[in-house]
């Protein structure tokens, strides 16, 4: 799993950071997501991928491996 995160189309919800701590925060500043891990573990993809379907400006993109 990959993740991305569009800061642009981001409105500063939160939803992700509040589903998936570990791996999304918030910037202090603008209130923006912050990627903190592009490549999530195994025990983290769950909630990455919640957190996405959660993002109501669909800013974050999950691509699977193979």
């Amino acid at each position: 799993m990959e993740l991305t995160v569009d800061r642009d189309r981001c409105q500063g919800a939160g939803m992700c950071a509040l589903t998936a701590p570990e791996v999304f925060d918030q910037d202090d500043e603008d209130g923006r997501v912050l990627l903190l891990t592009p490549t999530p573990p195994a025990p983290r993809r769950q909630s990455a991928r919640m957190a996405a379907g959660l993002c109501p400006a669909a800013a974050i993109t999950v691509k699977e491996g193979s």
